[in-house]
């Protein structure tokens, strides 16, 4: 079934039969914590920057209720995705959900004062309390940041810190500084379309006991472009996958290193969708070399 067609079959739904709701979305552990974090989060670059237009607030409110009704906890902004972070607080302090949920953000900025402030404006907005997940955004000042959130963890102010980037380019940065072991988790991007984290850093953040959250599951929608009118392959059912995204996002959930994957979205139905991909059985290693041949060959 072809995305749209998918979406169009769930329009009607209400919030309390998104999907998910009728089974456990698979989970992950968080190897710092040892917490279960469901597979499907929600990123929100591009698509929760609306500031105070309560007509276009309204769809982002529907997208975070539809994410917990479906079993998902994770959602991440970063104060570069400009009001994201107030929105993300307001809209889920009027549904009451900020504390089940688990709540991510970045600091992006230079020097130790300034960085200090821009946490502290991000757990506001976020109306976080204590940040589950703060991480430094594409290894800005990194070495700055690491020591003011090393005490900021002690301190119980944040309960994990992170790292990110989304570019293969940056994966070698990315790797030397997983192998400090200062880091609970690793943000990097990883798709059918970028496959590349798989070299290096997924086996590496197994051995290391990082948890991996995985931004650009899409490759920025160039991915549904190239698939646009081809059919799922009939195999495609024995897995659940219903929709392209879900078997975009699948074959991410499925490699063992994967902690969550966070695909952005500001479309209620398209949030339902993709926490599909969350639900039923995942591919093993030769499924997922099936999956990959499939796409490749498009």
């Amino acid at each position: 079934m072809r995305r749209r067609d998918f979406l169009g079959a769930l329009a009607g739904l209400a919030v309390s039969g998104a999907a998910g709701a009728a089974a456990p979305m698979l989970t992950r552990r968080v190897p710092a914590g040892g917490e279960a974090v469901p597979v499907i989060g929600l990123g929100t670059w591009q698509t929760f920057d609306v500031g105070g237009d309560a007509a276009a607030r309204v769809p982002l409110k529907e997208v975070l209720g539809v994410l917990f009704e479906s079993g998902a906890r994770v959602v991440d902004s970063s104060p570069m995705y400009g009001t994201s972070e107030s929105v993300v607080g307001d809209l889920c302090s009027e549904l009451g959900i900020c504390q089940p949920l688990f709540l991510a953000t970045k600091v992006w900025t230079q020097g130790r004062d300034e960085g200090i402030r821009q946490m502290e404006r991000s757990i506001e907005r976020m109306r976080a309390g204590r940040m589950d997940l703060m991480q430094i955004h594409n290894l800005v000042d990194v070495e700055t940041h690491t020591r003011t959130l090393q005490a900021w963890k002690a301190e119980g102010r944040v309960r994990y810190l992170g790292i990110t980037h989304y570019t293969a380019s940056a994966h070698a940065a990315v790797e030397r500084w997983m192998r400090t072991r200062q880091y609970d988790f690793v943000q990097i991007n990883y798709s059918l379309e970028e496959p590349h984290a798989a070299d290096t850093l997924l086996p590496l953040a197994r051995d290391l006991g990082i948890a991996v959250m995985i931004n650009r599951p899409f490759a920025n929608g160039g991915m549904f472009r190239r698939v646009r009118g081809k059919a799922l392959p009939a195999w495609a059912g024995e897995l659940g996958i219903r929709s392209w995204a879900q078997y975009f996002l699948k074959w991410i959930v499925a490699h063992p290193a994967v902690t969550c994957v966070i695909p952005a979205t500001g479309k209620p139905a398209h949030m339902k969708d993709n926490a599909g991909a969350g639900l039923g059985p995942t591919p093993d290693e030769a499924g997922r070399r099936r999956m990959a041949k499939f796409y490749d060959a498009l």
